[in-house]
């Protein structure tokens, strides 16, 4: 795995970040975090597809941020355990790896 896919990963866990952020924020401190992820997440996805394919990169991002958010609302905030959507989220996320590894990646020029 290359530093590009590293920071689509990053990115990810950046987007579960702020998106819990703008729901439950309640200070300023919290705020700030919450616009320095929404900062990282979108300088590591752009910096990440000037290099690999554009539209991997952003199913990748968008479906561990999805997974990633639902499994945060339910460890962390209380959201109810349901089977199907952790099936759902297992489904999203085996389509999300085939993605990865049926890509072909060039070579990294930056």
């Amino acid at each position: 795995m290359n530093k590009y896919w590293l920071l689509v990963i990053a990115a990810s866990f950046c987007e579960v970040g702020w998106v819990v952020g703008l729901k439950h924020a309640n200070n300023i401190v919290e705020w700030i975090a919450t616009i320095l992820a929404i900062a990282v997440t979108f300088w590591a996805l752009t910096y990440a597809s000037s290099v690999l394919p554009t539209s991997t990169v952003y199913a990748v991002f968008v479906g561990l941020g999805t997974a990633g958010t639902v499994v945060a609302e339910m460890l962390f905030f209380g959201e109810a355990v349901n089977w199907l959507k952790i099936c759902l989220i297992a489904t999203l996320l085996i389509g999300v790896i085939g993605l990865k590894v049926v890509t072909k990646e060039e070579e990294a020029t930056a």
